[in-house]
């Protein structure tokens, strides 16, 4: 009965240059009922703005009992928000996530990214924010992502997402609840789609960008978990020693070059593995770029020892505007 289901509000922060927002398009379809159910969308029109600072100020002004995040592209089933609220039935349950999945009617290069970044040897435990992967169990920050969430409004008001970390915001607010006894699900059937960036250049962009983000939240906010994200800084470092080569005596060659070897035979083994969920063109293109994707986001990781993560200016008044999408 719609009486016994907790209200939702859908929270959606828009990129600038974003007109159509497809993501509301798609909350508009969900099953569920129209009077426990608002759809907000959160606009700015200064790029340096970034989606925590709009969330924040969103979780003021909304008036469900439950959030549910989703970004200005994701595309949600009509039924993913009545799945989801039937775990709020615990109370010790504070948030609810799943993956986020390229399209399959997406471009092949966009195809092929969606198999690298759902791909273990690529992301790690973060790469069920990809694909669906395992069973429905306790989760972190490492496994959801905010373009895909569901979550209790009150503990996120009271964590809110960090200003001064642009990305990562989301995974130091997920940590924070965690920290103070929330439990954390991963659903791999709560599914969007969404479509991973559109060209090469795009992608590693993205890598220094996620990279970067993620040593300025352990810096802010240190946690024992994120350390095995370094093993791709490590990785870079492996690489540029590997130039010392021709002065070093060939006795030292062997043990030098097992580690390159061994990561060389996981690479293919993770393509041939790739090859049993898409096409072998798909999976052949892969390669590179898992290759790619460590030496980038090792990079990252490197940057961001050297930036200075401070809380932006407070926008002017105004600069954030609120739509209450109609629901009917």
């Amino acid at each position: 009965m719609s009486s016994e289901l907790p209200s939702v509000s859908v929270l959606i922060p828009v990129h600038p240059h974003k007109r159509e927002v497809k993501s509301a398009a798609s909350a508009r379809q969900f099953d569920y009922p129209r009077e426990k159910l608002e759809i907000v969308v959160v606009r700015t029109t200064d790029l340096s703005i970034g989606p925590g600072t709009k969330r924040n100020a969103g979780l003021k002004v909304l008036r469900g009992e439950l959030v549910y995040f989703l970004d200005d592209d994701s595309v949600a089933a009509p039924g993913n928000l009545r799945h989801a609220v039937q775990y709020f039935a615990d109370p010790a349950v504070k948030m609810v996530g799943g993956p986020s999945v390229c399209p399959p009617d997406a471009p092949s290069f966009e195809q092929t990214l969606g198999l690298v970044m759902g791909s273990w040897l690529a992301f790690g435990p973060s790469c069920a924010r990809y694909r669906p992967v395992g069973r429905l169990r306790t989760s972190s920050e490492r496994e959801l992502i905010s373009c895909n969430l569901v979550a209790r409004l009150q503990p996120v008001r009271e964590v809110g997402f960090d200003d001064a970390l642009w990305p990562n915001e989301e995974n130091a607010m997920m940590d924070g609840v965690q920290k103070r006894g929330g439990k954390l699900l991963y659903d791999p059937e709560l599914v969007v789609y969404r479509r991973p960036r559109s060209n090469l250049r795009a992608y590693l962009k993205m890598l220094l960008f996620y990279g970067k983000g993620r040593t300025e939240q352990l810096r802010l906010h240190p946690t024992l978990r994120s350390l095995l994200n370094f093993v791709p800084a490590f990785f870079c470092l492996y690489l540029a020693s590997l130039l010392a080569l021709p002065w070093l005596p060939k006795s030292a060659w062997p043990s030098l070059l097992l580690p390159l070897g061994v990561y060389i035979l996981a690479v293919l083994a993770q393509t041939v593995c790739v090859l049993f969920r898409s096409k072998l063109g798909l999976a052949l293109r892969v390669l590179p770029l898992l290759v790619l994707t460590h030496i980038f986001y090792g990079l990252g990781l490197w940057h961001g020892l050297f930036t200075h993560p401070t809380p932006p200016k407070p926008p002017p008044e105004g600069e954030i505007r609120f739509e209450r999408v109609p629901v009917e």
